[in-house]
């Protein structure tokens, strides 16, 4: 089973998925611990002037771009070389997308719940947590484009790119949670 430290391939893609849903475990607490505190300081109450229509628009940015991350994972599974690099690359630019809306959103409450505010707080260490994730996820989904395109995945071997799509996923249920705890409660 193990040879000059090294498991075999079964044993380590088993080893490797484990981890993975270890690690989106710790982060699924993290982000309920955060969502919590925001309802433990604030009840239920927001700013009316909280600008819900961005909100609105940068989710259906992000739910759009985990259609696409699913079929780039698909395309790969399928020997779709072509429809693999096309959608992982949609899936970053909906990413960065989404990170303008959130510029955007982070200037706007800036002038309106400063960070100094318990609103303010809660809503800055929400959304840039979020945010922090959706850039690693794109950092993560450039570097499996990136071997994608070199022929390192195909459909008898995709787990980089299974992996990657899986944390987007997560990613994007994140902010199923976080848009409604930060728009829609009041």
């Amino acid at each position: 089973m193990i040879a000059r430290g090294y498991l075999d391939p079964p044993v380590r893609l088993r080893a490797n998925q484990v981890g993975l849903w270890l690690f989106i475990a710790s982060e699924a607490f993290l982000f309920s611990a955060v969502i919590t505190s925001r309802f433990y300081v604030l009840g239920v109450s927001r700013p009316e002037e909280l600008n819900q229509p961005l909100g609105l628009a940068i989710s259906l940015v992000l739910l759009a771009s985990s259609l696409t991350a699913f079929r780039a994972e698909t395309s790969i599974a399928h020997d779709d070389r072509e429809g693999f690099l096309r959608n992982v690359s949609i899936t970053i630019a909906l990413g960065g997308l989404f990170l303008l809306g959130v510029v955007v959103e982070f200037s706007e409450g800036l002038r309106l719940f400063p960070p100094d505010t318990l609103y303010g707080s809660a809503f800055f260490t929400l959304v840039g947590l979020h945010a922090f994730h959706v850039l690693t996820g794109m950092i993560a989904l450039g570097v499996v484009r990136g071997l994608g395109k070199r022929g390192r995945f195909g459909s008898d071997s995709y787990w980089g790119v299974e992996g990657v799509v899986k944390y987007w996923h997560f990613v994007d249920v994140a902010w199923v949670f976080i848009f409604p705890t930060l728009y829609l409660v009041s």
